[in-house]
């Protein structure tokens, strides 16, 4: 008897992706422990890693939820002095932690705080829409910035240890490179789970037509609400992983100018895609380094390949197109199956297709 080739299970599915997952670490740990990527190297790989889980995030709001805000390194900049600070409290009442540990949990501390903020922002601002909610959200970005710049702490004018507008300076550099390349994993995980469950698909419902969304019984406030609180949460684990890389912070750090980067990695890649916002945020972090042999210039060209892509590809590479390992691998080992599964998909639709032209003629008559 022989037996048929079948498509992959939910769970060979996922035990696909988990080897998927695992051998790009084991080639990330390969670079990295044979000496072949220089501490530059490392640098690059860790800043993709930030500009993934800030991107990511932000397509949450942007692509998904399809609002357009633009005070998303407000929330990193709350998460990154939140982080370093309670970094720096623990140290100096002496608590004694693995190193790993307090990274994490100073890290996941930044998050909530950046959170509790989203959660304060969202609820007056996303009343508002298009044009509006990006003004208050980049308002916010600078009310951020300023507080940072003029608060008192430590005896000195802002959140710094010496005069206004100076960095913060002293954290423990605690961040390493294979666990933020595990808290990217999980952030891209759980964003990707979120957008295809069903709140994400009631989300996707508000951005298609908030009105027939709210006519058919979705709670629209609430979802936004935890949307812009989910994606300010994540922007605070990428600023207390970046405060705890660079060791130091500035005000700077919450300015509009970064945020409308971000913004433009989103775009790049296609709103409403993870994957193009991952490859957005990998492929415009390394453009500007690989550029840099023609100095000045460099700016310029990075500028030129944005444009371009805006105008031959103004949905972005990727569209709302998500790749799929598994899918990738019944593409590739069980072709015959892909296809009679579109064949019957299409004779379905064109069978309701027909009854329901049927039941208009019988209306009719």
């Amino acid at each position: 008897m022989i037996m048929k080739k079948s498509m992959l299970s939910i769970k060979q599915s996922y035990l696909v992706c988990a080897i998927g997952v695992a051998v790009l670490f084991g080639l990330l740990m390969a670079v990295c422990e044979t000496g072949v990527a220089s501490l530059y190297v490392k640098g690059i790989i860790m800043t993709c890693c930030i500009a993934v889980i800030m991107t990511t995030s932000l397509n949450l709001t942007i692509g998904v939820l399809g609002q357009l805000t633009l005070g998303c390194c407000g929330f990193e900049a709350i998460g990154a002095y939140s982080a370093a600070l309670l970094s720096k409290l623990l140290v100096a009442n002496g608590v004694q932690m693995d190193a790993t540990l307090r990274f994490l949990l100073v890290t996941f501390a930044g998050g909530v705080v950046a959170c509790i903020f989203g959660i304060l922002v969202g609820i007056p601002a996303l009343r508002l829409h298009g044009d509006y909610l990006a003004i208050i959200t980049l308002g916010f970005g600078e009310i951020i910035r300023v507080i940072i710049q003029n608060l008192k702490v430590a005896g000195g004018k802002g959140l710094s240890e010496g005069q206004q507008g100076q960095a913060l300076i002293g954290i423990d550099r605690l961040a390493n490179l294979y666990v933020v390349f595990w808290i990217t994993v999980v952030t891209v995980v759980l964003l990707f789970m979120f957008a295809r469950s069903r709140y994400g698909r009631a989300v996707k419902a508000i951005r298609d037509d908030e009105i027939a969304a709210g006519a058919s019984g979705i709670n629209i406030t609430y979802l936004k609400v935890m949307v812009f609180a989910i994606s300010a949460f994540f922007a605070g684990i990428a600023g207390g992983i970046f405060a705890q890389y660079i060791g130091a912070l500035t005000p700077s750090m919450a300015g509009w100018l970064q945020s409308i980067n971000y913004v433009i990695m989103v775009v790049f890649g296609g709103m409403g895609s993870l994957t193009g916002s991952i490859v957005a945020a990998v492929g415009l972090t390394i453009l500007p380094e690989l550029l840099r042999a023609f100095s000045e210039y460099r700016m310029l060209v990075y500028s030129v390949v944005l444009v371009l892509i805006m105008v031959f590809r103004p949905q972005g590479i990727f569209g709302n197109w998500e790749f799929s390992l598994p899918k990738l691998v019944n593409k590739l080992f069980y072709p015959s199956r892909i296809k009679a599964h579109g064949r019957s998909a299409t004779v379905a639709k064109t069978a309701g297709k027909s009854s329901d032209d049927a039941d208009d003629k019988e209306a009719k008559a």
